[in-house]
C-alpha cells in the first residue's frame, strides 16, 4: 500500500491539491496497475464508484458518509483508479 491509497492524511484543502498532483504524476508515469488509465474510463469509474459508495461503507462496517470532507474527495479519486 503507497502513501496514495491511505488518504487519512488528506484533511484539507491542501492536501488535497498535493493528493491530485501525485495522482496526476502517477498517471503521467504510466499507471501500469491502473484498472481505468484513460480519462474515459477513470471518469466512468469515479462516476460508479460515488453512485455506490454507500453500499462500500456498509460493506466495510462504517457509516455512510453525511458531509463531504477533503479526504472523501480524494478516496473517490483514488478508488476510480481501480474500480471496475
Amino acid at each position: 500500500m503507497s502513501s496514495m491509497d491511505d488518504t487519512r492524511w488528506v484533511r484539507s484543502r491542501a492536501d488535497l491539491v498535493t493528493f491530485v498532483e501525485r495522482l496526476s504524476q502517477e498517471a503521467a508515469a504510466g499507471p501500469a496497475d491502473w484498472e481505468n488509465p484513460t480519462v474515459d474510463r477513470y471518469l466512468e469509474a469515479l462516476s460508479a464508484w460515488i453512485d455506490g459508495m454507500d453500499d462500500y461503507f456498509r460493506n466495510r462496517g462504517e457509516p455512510v458518509p453525511e458531509q463531504m470532507t477533503w479526504g472523501l474527495i480524494a478516496d473517490m479519486l483514488r478508488a476510480a483508479c481501480f474500480y471496475e
